[in-house]
């Protein structure tokens, strides 16, 4: 019987009320989704692993870094809309991990961050231990940890005078705060603690999304207040001709894709998204408007959303790539966002009122403003279709290397409803942004903090999330990102997931030679013999398989080759594309950061 079940089984007869500290950690973890902990074996957790490998639901997930290892969290924790758990050692395995870690903060990922440390008579003696700066300091990196995620917890030895243990407290709260923020929690295990026991009762009353979710949904301003905000954004709405809204970011992030789905469906209005929100909602619903991107958007999708005299935000996170360098031309007096922690109508904030709260009571409210402008004829909508780029470029010479323009909507045709589609930030990214993606698809990039090799470790947690929904996983990368991050295939053979990985091979970094350097040697890079590149990690025989497209002709064959749906096998496509070609987007983009550059150099 393992640990975990015998101790629920002594909680719930009565006889015992004591749990283990690393049991106490796993229940709470089962209670909110979680099914795998990512992370490298250390000496100082290497005893709650044997906790974990027991446990009947929780799975490890050896990593082949640390910094990987977050990459993967933070997929898992993505998909899933849910908590991703990284595991590391102190000193050496958590600063690898903190690129990761950070980048889960930027983006508003929930990554509970689990480190184990010496043990508390080690640290309490300044011992100079192995993975330590050697000067006694235990709270040097617990420091760093601070400025990048929202709440550091600590599990101690019981109190000496009163005896009692906040330990539970702590864990408690650390995955509490990671799901209510959406970011990154810290808790550190001494290893003198792992085993010690706690008080099980909180257990019996559960953590679940649902009970954060409804936490979450309580107003924090008064009553008053909400109506005040709710009858300034109806009057606003009501007076509008050309009504739309805008999905960004925190409608995934805050899992708020069913009252956004409500509010646009009792509406009717016409629903854009954001590159950061893209996917949040269906880009196959008849209301879909487009991708907004300030002036780098399609035009015919720029002129309908920037020609809406009301705009209703949700989520919005105007990071310069995001908006196209802050290029987005709305008029304030016409805008209305909604956050998490504060509302903006025109230039005024009311700040502590969450969308959380007041779209359930919005929806309601502007359903009936719907119904009259219905009555009157005044709704107005986008024509369906905004994103022509799905229909491929005709091409001039199929045997030549394939433009970006027309390898995009190529794969757009590959796409089947539910895929799971992992992006490295830069080509990849930019080039998915003018195909419309299919029902029930997902889209993941990390657009804001941008680190590249991102993408292949996302995929591993991605990947992993997605076989438990029965979905397929396709990652795009190039050449140089996936130089940093490779090793985490081998990983991926490991944990039996077999995601599509298609490696765009330009030769080098194609945004940096948009940007800046050209013709530079720092832009290129080492080109690999990839077809080769699975054989390194000595996959099971018949499990896995390569193919290579050096021209539009080719890639129209193997798209259609049954082969590539082989959902069965680990599948690497290495596409040969041309070394200073971009998609349109990317083009576009490259040219407003080169310019805002050279203003600032002259």
């Amino acid at each position: 019987m393992s640990s975990i079940k015998r101790s629920h089984e002594q909680m719930t007869n009565g006889h015992v009320k004591e749990v283990t500290i690393s049991d106490y950690i796993l229940t709470r973890l089962e209670q909110v989704g979680v099914t795998c902990l990512y992370g490298v074996p250390g000496d100082f957790f290497l005893r709650f692993l044997d906790y974990v490998e027991d446990h009947k639901s929780i799975n490890w997930v050896g990593c082949t870094n640390e910094l990987n290892a977050s990459y993967a969290a933070d997929g898992y924790a993505r998909l899933k809309q849910g908590l991703g758990v990284l595991v590391t050692t102190f000193g050496v395995g958590e600063l690898s991990a903190t690129n990761g870690i950070a980048g889960a903060f930027s983006e508003w990922v929930p990554v509970l961050h689990i480190v184990g440390v010496p043990s508390t008579g080690l640290q309490s003696k300044g011992a100079m231990l192995h993975h330590t700066l050697g000067d006694g300091r235990f709270d040097a990196f617990q420091n760093i940890y601070s400025n990048i995620t929202v709440t550091q917890a600590h599990i101690k030895p019981p109190h000496k005078k009163s005896g009692t243990s906040d330990a539970g407290e702590e864990i408690d709260r650390a995955i509490f705060e990671a799901l209510k923020n959406n970011k990154p929690t810290y808790l550190t295990l001494p290893t003198d603690l792992v085993d010690s026991k706690i008080p099980a009762e909180p257990l019996e009353t559960p953590i679940t999304h649902a009970s954060i979710t409804k936490i979450l949904a309580l107003p924090k301003v008064s009553e008053v207040v909400e109506d005040v905000i709710i009858k300034k954004i109806c009057k606003m709405y009501e007076r509008s001709e050309k009504p739309c809204v805008l999905v960004d970011a925190g409608v995934t992030r805050f899992r708020m894709q069913k009252e956004t789905r409500e509010l646009i469906q009792a509406t009717g209005m016409t629903f854009f998204s954001s590159p950061m929100g893209k996917t949040a909602i269906d880009e196959r619903h008849p209301q879909f408007g487009g991708i907004y991107v300030g002036t780098i958007t399609m035009p015919e999708v720029k002129d309908a959303f920037e020609s809406s005299d009301f705009i209703l935000s949700i989520g919005s996170l105007k990071t310069d790539f995001n908006t196209a360098s802050f290029s987005y031309r709305v008029a304030t007096e016409y805008t209305v966002e909604l956050h998490h922690n504060q509302t903006l109508i025109q230039y005024a904030t009311y700040p502590d009122a969450g969308y959380q709260s007041l779209l359930p009571k919005l929806i309601p409210a502007m359903a009936k403003i719907a119904a009259m402008k219905n009555k009157a004829h005044q709704v107005h909508r986008t024509p369906h279709g905004g994103l022509t780029q799905n229909v491929p470029a005709t091409p001039t010479q199929k045997q030549a290397v394939i433009t970006q323009d027309e390898f995009w909507p190529l794969w757009a045709t590959f796409f089947n409803p539910g895929d799971v589609i992992v992006s490295e930030i830069g080509t990849s990214s930019f080039g998915l942004l003018d195909v419309q993606m299919p029902e029930n698809s997902t889209l993941l990039t990390q657009i804001l903090w941008g680190s590249i090799g991102w993408a292949t470790g996302a995929t591993l947690g991605a990947a992993i999330a997605a076989k438990e929904q029965g979905r397929r996983t396709i990652l795009f990368t190039g050449d140089g990102s996936i130089q940093l991050t490779v090793q985490e295939i081998s990983t991926m053979i490991r944990q039996g997931v077999k995601p599509i990985i298609v490696i765009l091979n330009n030769d080098g970094y194609v945004v940096e030679r948009l940007i800046h350097g050209r013709g530079r040697e720092y832009n290129n890079i080492k080109n690999w013999n990839w077809q080769k590149l699975l054989d390194v990690f000595d996959p099971p025989a018949g499990s896995y398989q390569s193919f290579k497209t050096t021209n539009r002709q080719e890639l129209e064959d193997l798209l259609v080759n049954p082969a590539l749906q082989d959902s069965s096998k680990l599948t690497l496509v290495e596409c040969i594309l041309g070394d200073f070609d971009a998609p349109r987007a990317l083009r576009a983009q490259a040219d407003l950061v080169a310019h805002a550059n050279r203003a600032l150099e002259a």
